[in-house]
């Protein structure tokens, strides 16, 4: 109710405004033949006193008189016309209160329309809690796979399907077979039995044991993933978490991290998760196509309105057409064409950034130049950079090493 009072008031408020000024407009404002009016009956008043005094003849001062006279019977004729006119045009209060109805009425209907009408605030603590609670409270993984619609049949060989038969009976014989267990895996995921093949990858995180990877909890994840459809559960959590813990760059586990929290009401932190693993990913990476393809919106949902795509990363070599120039350059020309590609990836690491390829070719590069003082500088830079990141590092260390200006 506190709503429809406040609006209600502020619309009335604009609309009385509108009316005041417009009925204003045409009351406060003086005709131009008005204003002629009071100056030759002025002059007119001159004219006498001057007449009184003898400062003009009274032959001159008849013929002032008459002249004077005359442009105010002219200014007097236009007044009227100019009166009649806006008496014709209609009122403006008619208008100022149809201008009030289109602006209260109006701002009414299409609030009505594409608004909210009874829906509470959303501060930002209350968001937050939402998002906590639709964390803490979502469906389960075996939830999420009842609600599948049944998906259709993989077109396989009879063979191949009576083989997979024969592995799950084998499995179910042989629980602790480790190498079973990854064979059946991998088939029962060939055959787009999902669930059945993330059931098989969370027995081989439990045979290792310790000895469990980052890319088994990652593929354990990925599996739980797709055989929701999408939806990140609990139990899929937990896995990426697994992965996490072992291997905090792993590309799978960071993914799917941050479509957990677009999923439970935080897109803000979805959104800066997949910035930073967009930035640091290669162009193959196999979440970088379904990252980009939601990124936008993401950002949108998350109050980032000026928001752009970073140009792919990659090694951007020379051209077709660069090469066949090449071709036929002089030995000079050829090494200035390649200072020029050089320079640009140099400008482009230092503007964007980029993976560790860019990073080590650029070294490479700077040292066939036999430029060691910049090559040094790339890598003392490329350091900082990659300080937290060891194993891009290695990736930039090589080349230095290859170069002769590693540490």
């Amino acid at each position: 109710m506190m709503f429809w009072i406040v609006t209600a008031g502020m619309g009335l408020a604009v609309a009385a405004l509108l009316a005041r000024a417009m009925v204003r407009n045409k009351a406060e404002a003086i005709p131009t033949e008005a204003f002629d009016l009071q100056v030759y009956r002025d002059q007119l008043k001159e004219i006498e006193r001057d007449a009184e005094r003898g400062v003009i003849p009274p032959e001159e001062a008849e013929r002032l008189r008459t002249e004077v006279s005359r442009r105010i019977l002219s200014a007097d004729a236009k007044a009227a016309s100019a009166k009649t006119s806006d008496t014709k045009s209609g009122g403006s209060k008619g208008m100022a209160a149809l201008v009030a109805l289109l602006v209260v009425g109006g701002g009414f209907g299409v609030y009505m329309l594409i608004g909210a009408p009874g829906y509470p605030d959303l501060p930002l603590k209350g968001r937050i809690e939402a998002a906590k609670d639709a964390l803490e409270n979502r469906p389960a993984q075996a939830e999420a796979e009842a609600s599948m619609p049944a998906a259709p049949p993989v077109d396989a060989p009879q063979e191949y399907i009576d083989l997979v038969k024969r592995l799950r009976d084998a499995v179910a014989a042989r629980p602790d077979d480790l190498q079973g267990h990854v064979l059946l895996a991998r088939s029962e995921a060939a055959l787009g039995n999902y669930a059945q093949a993330a059931v098989a990858l969370a027995r081989i995180a439990e045979l290792k044991g310790d000895e469990a990877t980052a890319k088994d909890f990652a593929d354990l994840a990925d599996m739980m993933v797709i055989a929701a459809g999408g939806y990140v559960s609990p139990e899929a959590q937990k896995a990426v978490e697994e992965a996490l813990a072992r291997d905090p760059e792993n590309g799978v586990a960071r993914y799917y991290g941050g479509l957990m929290m677009a999923q439970t009401g935080r897109p803000d932190v979805a959104f800066r998760m997949w910035d930073t693993l967009l930035r640091e990913s290669p162009a193959n990476a196999p979440w970088m196509p379904p990252i980009r393809q939601q990124m936008e919106d993401l950002a949108f949902r998350a109050g980032v309105t000026d928001y752009q795509l970073p140009a792919l990363p990659g090694q951007r070599g020379p051209s077709q057409a660069d090469v066949a120039n090449a071709a036929t350059m002089t030995a000079e020309e050829r090494q200035d064409m390649i200072r020029g590609m050089v320079g640009q990836l140099s400008d482009r690491l230092a503007s964007e950034g980029g993976p560790p390829q860019d990073w080590a070719r650029l070294i490479s590069s700077l040292g066939v130049l036999g430029d060691t003082d910049q090559a040094k500088a790339i890598w003392a830079e490329a350091q900082n950079v990659f300080a937290d990141k060891p194993d891009m590092l290695a990736t930039i260390r090589a080349a230095a090493e290859s170069a002769g200006i590693a540490d």
